[in-house]
């Protein structure tokens, strides 16, 4: 199982190359002068000529890039031209307050979907089906970027009852993560109906049936077990896609996070601190697959890892 991951991770390598790559041309192509962001539009041609040689942005765009990949193999990442300190510092300061933001989206996704899904499945046809397919169609049509001033309106200048924003303990995941996780929700409730509606219709669960057994136990300890892969492999993609998805959440929430990090840097030209942000998304969502892998032989014992 470890060689198959460390295989597997070996075999992402590529793709991580490719995205630094992607973006460290991006960045310096979209135009521009981080220089000119930082110095103010009055400043002088002397003194932005003498920051372009301290940034080394005078150098080719090659030479920067090679001195670049070769910082990262010594697990320099560069100075924040906004913050004027290492990038990796400023990334991991901000990166566990972007973790627990996706934690609490996937938690109430799941909390949502998987419930409303197996409910679904169960009463196919039926007003409860119809039920949970309209709020699946409603969660799906609104983006978490008109969700998100909605619920501050409703529950937060209107009842007072959650902060607006910021950090400030746990009431304030709240509104942020209903907004990650709505959406989510919404879909993974369509892919655990689809799934549970599969195995329900198995020789195996008629004969459970037929034995005697309560339905909980038909639907939860054998239907719901052999339906885990589609809805695992579900999770750990809408992980990822938490993950990118909090660059709007974190914004409209003012959540000191690497979404909100992310957008800082584009606004300042920051283009260290941007590829900081890019690489560390681009890692999780290698790490997350690989756990999605992982989660798949303890939820499936018939799947072999060659």
């Amino acid at each position: 199982m470890i060689r198959h991951l460390l295989l597997r991770f070996l075999f992402t390598l590529p793709a991580l190359w490719l995205i630094l790559t992607m973006v460290f041309l991006l960045v310096h192509i979209v135009p521009g002068d981080p220089v000119q962001q930082m110095l103010g539009e009055g400043a002088r041609a002397e003194d932005m000529e003498r920051l372009h040689r301290a940034l080394g942005l005078d150098l080719p765009l090659h030479v920067q890039y090679g001195r670049y990949l070769a910082g990262l193999l010594r697990g320099n990442w560069g100075q924040s031209f906004r913050f004027q300190t290492p990038v990796l510092r400023v990334v991991l300061e901000r990166y566990p307050a972007t973790i627990t933001l996706a934690l609490t989206g996937l938690l109430i996704c799941a909390a949502i979907g998987i419930p409303a899904g197996v409910l679904a499945a169960h009463r196919r046809g039926h007003a409860a089906d119809r039920a949970v397919g309209f709020f699946t169609l409603l969660g799906l049509s609104v983006p978490n970027f008109a969700l998100g001033p909605v619920l501050i309106l409703l529950f937060s200048i209107q009842l007072g009852w959650l902060p607006v924003s910021g950090k400030e303990g746990g009431a304030s995941l709240v509104l942020p993560g209903i907004t990650l996780g709505a959406a989510l929700a919404a879909i993974l409730t369509r892919t655990v109906r689809s799934s549970m509606i599969e195995e329900l219709s198995s020789d195996y669960v008629r004969t459970a049936r037929a034995k005697g057994l309560p339905e909980s136990a038909v639907l939860f300890r054998h239907a719901f077990r052999n339906a885990l892969i589609p809805i695992v492999t579900i999770l750990g993609l809408q992980f990822g896609t938490l993950l990118a998805g909090t660059i709007v959440t974190e914004t409209i929430f003012s959540w000191p996070g690497i979404g909100r990090l992310t957008v800082q840097a584009i606004q300042a030209r920051d283009y260290p601190l941007l590829q900081g942000c890019i690489l560390v998304i681009a890692f999780s969502y290698v790490v997350v697959n690989l756990l999605t892998d992982f989660i798949y032989a303890l939820a499936d014992p018939r799947i072999r890892l060659q």
